[in-house]
């Protein structure tokens, strides 16, 4: 029964003169989002995500929902290994920096075991 009906609603989308689109409306508005700075979606981050949805009457704020909870831990996480992928950089760089000031010292210590010019082609140089 199920086969009949499956072909003749294809049958029908193809010879409608209507398209059909099966893409993701997701993505409405993510461009604009995008070049105006803000975040792809609606729900990613902002008042509406960040806040809380009530407060008690007296003013005190309403305890976290779990999506605040999971949110804060996830920015948490992400905040501790940008710390440690920067101070792993730092390292490497520091590194880099004494690798090189110690090939700059090695070449010139075998710059200073090099034989010295005598005799006239030393005061040459020196005028030169």
């Amino acid at each position: 029964m199920a086969a009949p009906i499956r072909t003749l609603c294809c049958s029908a989308l193809r010879l409608s003169g209507r398209h059909f689109s099966s893409t993701c409306g997701v993505q409405a508005g993510q461009k604009w989002r995008l070049e105006h700075g803000l975040a792809r979606s609606g729900s990613e981050y902002g008042p509406m995500t960040d806040l809380p949805d009530w407060s008690f009457e007296d003013g005190r704020p309403a305890p976290p929902l779990k999506g605040q909870i999971r949110r804060r831990q996830e920015k948490e996480t992400l905040a501790r290994r940008i710390v440690m992928l920067n101070s792993e950089v730092d390292h490497g760089v520091e590194a880099w920096n004494k690798k090189q000031e110690e090939a700059r010292r090695a070449e010139e210590h075998r710059k200073s075991l090099l034989l010295k010019p005598k005799g006239k082609l030393l005061t040459k140089k020196s005028k030169s």
